[in-house]
């Protein structure tokens, strides 16, 4: 998924499984033509320097309407992981008027690199997100940060990893609940045994109390638990999270490592897997955050299986899901890998008519060597999908990773390349 540069944000996953969902993927795609399509607005192109490059993850916006976001490089910094010399990442703005600001610029060592994932806003304007990397003073090496950012631009680290049993490289977004408390989830670290987690770990759920004091909420064991949760959680109003993994589950599926699981880790600490994909029409490695309506049932996505004929290898194009609060997953829409889209890395936003919106990495043109540059699409409750936009035109973006905004009618979103520069793109699309 990521460009070249920055292919270190995820460093420890040096599991197959896990490069492989990050890398480039051999396709076979057969492109339709592509249908008529809402226009594409490009609210800022990062430049690669100072203003950041490759923005991850997700666009929150405040009561006025700016946007906030992260990028995993570009800002300065020259104390990353690896000494990268493209920076170490920013915190930025957009505002209603469309102009950009950086708000942070992460300088590595103690202070974090690589902000991966989107962040949360408290009442009083304070962001707070997590690195991926980073979090050991004058190093380039560290296992990930939790920062807080003020209205004002001071940064802070609430909790640096120690990549040991307090888990490693926070990947997704925070969420808080009413006290200030946050939880998120580290893609490594906690148990060291089981299948494919002696090097790096198979990772961690996590609280971080206003005092500072971390708690783990759950280990992750490698086997039918789960293994690897790439993304952010969501809650109930009962204090329960829930998430999903991207190894885990039926190891004898999507060998050695598991096809991933939809977990709950309930109140008081006891983690269950809700459902166990099995790599085929079901779809495999679920690396979206989860979204819930009214009534209990989960959506999101999975990149690999779902119309297994199409996109191999490694088997399928990826699939929008329903779980339901009876155990039921159903595939909602299996992804064909032509004008349609491919490979859906992000999660899915829900509107009051039921209807879902996402991005997917790949499809939707001919264009980006013909594995298409990706889409932003929509999901009817009835199971018909449309292509709101299909990006093709290089200086406009290309291949979106990250879930949308949906604000006012309108589709926030972020490119994690193409633009001027190639470094990546803040577009809106009217739904």
């Amino acid at each position: 998924m990521l460009r070249g540069k920055k292919m270190k944000s995820a460093r420890q996953t040096s599991r197959g499984t896990r490069i492989a969902l990050l890398s480039a993927i051999l396709v076979i795609f057969a492109f339709d033509v592509v249908p008529a399509m809402s226009a594409e607005k490009v609210l800022h192109v990062f430049q690669g320097g100072t203003d950041g490059l490759v923005p991850q993850g997700a666009l929150i916006a405040d009561n006025a309407g700016d946007l906030y976001g992260t990028t995993d490089g570009g800002g300065g910094g020259t104390n990353c992981f690896e000494g990268d010399t493209y920076g170490c990442g920013t915190v930025y703005e957009i505002t209603a008027g469309g102009t950009e600001s950086v708000l942070h610029a992460f300088k590595g060592g103690c202070d974090g690199s690589d902000p991966f994932g989107g962040m949360v806003r408290d009442k009083q304007g304070n962001l707070y997100g997590t690195t991926a990397t980073g979090g050991i003073c004058n190093s380039s090496a560290g296992n990930g940060t939790i920062f807080k950012l003020t209205p004002g631009g001071t940064e802070s680290v609430l909790y640096a990893f120690q990549g040991g049993s307090d888990g490693s490289v926070p990947i997704g977004s925070l969420i808080s609940d009413k006290d200030g408390n946050l939880y998120g989830a580290t893609q490594g670290g906690g148990a060291f045994s089981g299948a494919d987690c002696a090097n790096v770990g198979c990772g961690t759920v996590f609280e971080l109390k206003p005092d500072g004091t971390r708690v783990t909420l759950y280990t992750f064991q490698g086997g039918t638990d789960g293994a690897v949760p790439f993304a952010g959680l969501i809650a109930d109003t009962n204090g329960n999270l829930y998430g999903t993994t991207v190894e885990g589950g039926n190891l004898a599926e999507c060998s050695p490592s598991g096809c991933g699981v939809v977990f709950k880790v309930a109140a008081d600490g006891s983690e269950s897997a809700l459902y166990t994909f099995q790599g085929g029409a079901d779809g495999a490695a679920p690396r979206s955050t989860l979204i819930a309506d009214t009534v209990g049932n989960l959506y999101g996505t999975v990149t690999f299986g779902g119309n297994v004929q199409s996109c191999r290898p490694p088997g399928g194009c990826g699939a929008v899901f329903k779980f339901a609060p009876d155990g039921t997953e159903s595939v909602l829409y299996a992804f064909n890998g032509g004008s349609d889209g491919a490979i859906p890395y992000a999660g899915v936003t829900m509107d009051k008519s039921g209807n879902l919106y996402g991005t997917t990495y790949y499809g939707g043109s001919t264009a980006c060597h013909g594995n298409g540059c990706g889409t932003v699409f929509k999901l009817a409750p009835d199971g018909t999908e449309t292509v709101l936009h299909a990006f093709k035109r290089l200086n406009k973006g290309r291949m979106p990773a990250a879930s949308l905004l949906l604000k006012s009618g309108i589709l926030y979103g972020t490119a994690t390349a193409g633009g001027t520069s190639n470094n990546g793109v803040v577009f809106s699309v009217r739904k």
